[in-house]
């Protein structure tokens, strides 16, 4: 079958499936630049606004800030990619992303509070266009295989994400060495690998895949007897096999995983510097945590697929509490504990945010997921930016414990939600 097709002309399973393989490995690619850029920052974003206001209770603003901006970009890159598609939208919010952090730069070597404030709203650009990536990734996926589409995004994410706070030093000697302060050194690796994703979703995200899955449904329901081909196609891009009630389930699962892995792990090194614990001991506690967020994705995808949404956002609820109360219990001196915490917090957030992202993918229509993946994460961004700004005055109110145990009260709440939803048929027949 010629390659050669105009619009009109159906495309096959075949081609769905070749043009599927290639998203992903762009996927791939962006997602390993946008992780170092999005830990990079994360890590020392706290301890920079410490240094910058002199204020402990402010130290969950910077999280707060570059997660209200990642709301309102999570918003504009749904829209955009709804409208000109998912390689335009994320190519202009990771660029945003780019500049945000050079903003970042500038107001930390000038200590202009106001333009760091400016800049970290611009600097989130980057954390929701890392997240929104994983849909592009879905979008000419089948259903069967969605939960997996999604762990590859993060499986990739994660060879950047660990690099990035481990490169917190070196960046930092650097960064004196031309004149900036150390702790704005990680914003220009920040800057130089959302710039690197920007790109590379520009040149090769060819042809678009939600693009192709929109003209896939559109040929589909406009024709009365579509072809073998076309049914098949359109088949596999999917339309919604789950009521809508799953979505809203996804969404639940998703701002829970985000609001307690944020203030957690926001306030833990503020926690470590307090007991005396260097920035080589925070980059490698919070390093095995984004490793944690990213690395287990390659077996997770697959257990959301074959053992259920439910159960692994159930999971998700367990281990998130778990890492909180595990967090508080930790001897303050203890780097091997406290890792541990962390690690089982950047688990739970994995388990919730591929169960959560694959109910909200069967419960929404093809042609209408990047609009509503974007409100999705609005919600999902600003619950987290709530979460970072009272963790900091949690912290410096009530100390770390409330923090930990907080967040081990706000995970086991997810757990009436989704009993109360799978007695609805939230999850299907099969409560997957």
């Amino acid at each position: 079958m010629s390659e050669r097709r105009t619009p009109l002309d159906p495309l096959g399973p075949e081609r769905v499936a070749r043009v599927q393989r290639r998203t992903l490995i762009v996927v791939v690619v962006s997602q390993v630049l946008g992780g170092a850029g999005l830990s990079a920052g994360v890590s020392v974003g706290a301890l920079l606004a410490e240094d910058m206001l002199d204020s402990d209770a402010l130290t969950g603003l910077p999280a707060a800030l570059f997660t209200l901006g990642s709301a309102f970009a999570a918003f504009v890159v749904g829209r955009i990619a709804q409208r000109r598609g998912r390689r335009t939208g994320l190519a202009l919010g990771f660029g945003a992303g780019a500049l945000g952090a050079v903003g970042i730069v500038i107001a930390a070597t000038a200590e202009n509070i106001p333009l760091l404030f400016a800049a970290l709203l611009v600097y989130g650009s980057g954390t929701a266009t890392n997240l929104q990536a994983r849909y592009a990734g879905t979008d000419l996926a089948e259903p069967r295989r969605r939960g997996t589409a999604v762990s590859i995004s993060l499986a990739a994410t994660t060879l950047g994400a660990v690099a990035g706070p481990n490169l917190i030093a070196p960046m930092g000697s650097f960064a004196e060495h031309i004149g900036v302060p150390s702790l704005a050194g990680p914003f220009l690796l920040a800057a130089v690998a959302y710039g690197a994703a920007g790109l590379s979703f520009a040149i090769l995200l060819r042809p678009d895949p939600f693009l192709l899955a929109r003209r896939i449904a559109e040929r589909h329901d406009d024709d009365p007897h579509p072809s073998a081909e076309a049914a098949a196609a359109a088949k596999a891009v999917g339309a919604a096999t789950l009521p809508r009630t799953a979505l809203y389930v996804g969404a639940a699962v998703m701002i829970v995983a985000q609001v307690v892995m944020a203030g957690v792990m926001t306030m833990t090194p503020v926690h470590m510097t307090g007991h005396h614990h260097g920035l080589g001991a925070v980059g490698v506690v919070i390093g095995l945590h984004i490793a944690a967020m990213y690395l287990p994705s390659l077996a997770t995808g697959p257990l959301v697929d074959r053992v259920g949404r439910l159960r692994m956002a159930l999971g998700s609820s367990f281990l998130l509490a778990a890492a909180g109360v595990l967090a508080v219990l930790a001897p303050a001196d203890s780097v091997g504990l406290l890792s541990l915490a962390l690690i089982l917090l950047g688990l739970g957030w994995n388990f919730g945010l591929i169960s959560g992202t694959a109910l909200v993918i069967d419960a929404t229509p093809a042609i209408d997921r990047p609009k509503t993946q974007g409100s999705v994460d609005v919600l999902i961004a600003l619950a987290a930016a709530a979460a970072g700004a009272l963790a900091g005055l949690v912290m410096a109110g009530a100390g770390f414990s409330m923090v930990g145990y907080g967040g081990a009260v706000i995970a086991l709440l997810l757990l009436p939600v989704l009993g109360v939803a799978h007695r609805r048929g939230a999850f299907g027949k099969a409560a997957s």
